[in-house]
């Protein structure tokens, strides 16, 4: 009949053997003989459970793929042929490889369809697979927090909706116009600020106490003030619209914070409190160290400086580089202090005393900065000297490329996961038809009237379907059917 011949020929016991089955697979419109001597030594594949579903039926062999022709005995599958090129690899050298120019994610997602365990992935390809879940995570917390900072829970008390409106206020300065005046303010007070404590210093801007001693001008010390109460408000209504105060008490930018604004309250309670305790002499000069630390704020330039930030990112992870360049530098120094402590020691006017001291003049030669205070007079102590900077400026300069690179891929990095939030959210914005994806107040107030429920953040983001689809923001299951290729 018809339908019999369809099916492949079977030996007396009713099955065909394994592996001498010779299927044909047409994947994007690239064909592919395989065999089964093959496909048979990963059974749990999907190629391999081809040959042994062809005596299953129709429902067996269309639960594997795409189409089947019988005749010609070809499977059908509308899946991405330079994908399935690397992973039929496994059958023929038991390891995959990635092509460059494919996605990490999407050839993932190719060898989850085929069922390839990932462990046959190589390291070198593993490597670029977690690199871009890294990207996909960070996409994902950007824009949660954007629709975050978009929605409104009409469920939230109006203190708990206060608190995060003084939140967007202080900490995001692209949520709003407001927001963005209170950053360029206090943008300017910390300008203002750092500029009056080194105006302070100058002597002809100093008055004359009734002790005879050189104080700031009074001027200045009230501007001081103000900029000081500006920072205390600024830190008191981040803390206490902070949602998680713990680690906002703990981030390394918070406690800059502190630092800048504590001395002027701890000088303030020297000077009015602490005379009785200690000498005078004692607190004028806890006060003017105290008065020193306030340099700290103007690491705050930092909180509003993305230049800054991605500076700061990029030297973090440069620590590997940066230990190489003081490892050189250490090891150059201490040979070349003690090459020169020795050489000079037959000159009867040597400057070199000892080898610590010594260290000194190795550390200003190797970095090319030659103060002159400390030099040698020996002709083999000149030679050693110019050995010295010599290698300085080439150990220097070996580990700048990879910083400077490292500084480079973060900050193109951020601008690129930025445009993918962006994307993303126009995506779905797009998908649901509307001119903005969360509802207003009011739209929101409506729904629950209605007896409907409100928006779900999390439900709009499983609507996106573009080509870098966030499946960290979904519990669902997503695969390619059709060829596409990643952005």
């Amino acid at each position: 009949m018809e339908g019999e011949s369809r099916f492949p020929d079977v030996d007396s016991n009713g099955s065909e053997k394994n592996e001498d089955i010779e299927i044909i697979v047409n994947v994007g419109g690239v064909r592919q003989v395989l065999y089964g001597e093959n496909l048979n030594q990963y059974p749990a594949t999907r190629l391999a459970q081809l040959i042994n579903c062809l005596s299953g039926g129709y429902d067996t062999i269309f639960s594997l793929c795409d189409d089947y022709d019988p005749g010609k005995r070809e499977f059908y599958f509308d899946r991405d042929p330079d994908a399935f090129k690397c992973i039929i690899d496994i059958y023929y050298f038991g390891e995959i490889h990635m092509k460059k120019g494919i996605c990490p994610i999407c050839f993932k997602n190719e060898m989850e369809f085929w069922k390839v365990d990932l462990k046959f992935l190589d390291d070198c390809c593993k490597t670029h697979l977690s690199e871009k879940k890294e990207e996909l995570e960070e996409i994902a917390r950007r824009v949660q927090l954007i629709l975050d900072d978009l929605g409104m829970d009409v469920s939230e008390n109006h203190w708990k909706r206060c608190q995060k409106y003084i939140w967007k206020l202080m900490e995001k300065p692209e949520s709003s116009y407001p927001a963005r005046v209170i950053a360029v303010l206090s943008f300017l007070f910390i300008l203002i600020s750092s500029v009056v404590m080194c105006m302070g210093t100058i002597p002809e801007l100093q008055i004359v106490d009734s002790e005879g001693n050189h104080v700031e001008h009074p001027t200045l010390d009230s501007i001081e003030t103000a900029c000081i109460g500006w920072f205390t408000l600024e830190y008191v209504l981040r803390l206490i619209s902070s949602p998680n105060k713990l680690h906002f008490v703990i981030s390394f930018m918070n406690i800059i914070d502190v630092f800048a604004i504590l001395p002027f309250y701890v000088s303030l309670l020297l000077t009015h409190l602490g005379a009785g305790m200690m000498e005078l002499t004692n607190v004028q000069q806890a006060v003017q160290a105290l008065r020193i630390m306030r340099i700290a704020r103007i690491f705050k330039l930092a909180r509003h400086s993305t230049g800054l930030q991605t500076l700061t990112y990029a030297l973090k992870r440069s620590f590997k580089e940066l230990g190489l360049l003081l490892m050189y530098l250490a090891v150059g120094i201490f040979v070349f202090s003690a090459l020169g402590y020795t050489m000079e020691q037959s000159h009867p006017e040597t400057l070199f005393k000892s080898i610590p001291q010594s260290f000194w003049w190795a550390i200003i030669t190797m970095t090319t900065v030659g103060y002159g205070d400390i030099y040698p007079k020996t002709t083999l102590g000149k030679l050693n000297a110019a050995t010295s900077f010599l290698c300085g400026v080439i150990a220097i300069a070996l580990p700048i490329h990879p910083i400077i690179n490292n500084f480079v891929r973060y900050y193109n990095k951020q601008r690129v996961l930025e445009t993918a939030a962006k994307h993303e959210l126009e995506l779905m914005e797009l998908y649901s038809g509307e001119g903005k994806v969360g509802g207003t107040k009011n739209e929101l107030e409506d729904l629950m009237g209605e007896g409907k429920e409100p928006p779900s953040w999390s439900r709009q983001l499983k609507v996106s379907h573009s080509d870098t689809f966030i499946h960290l923001l979904s519990d669902e299951k997503h695969y390619r059917t059709r060829l596409q290729s990643c952005k």
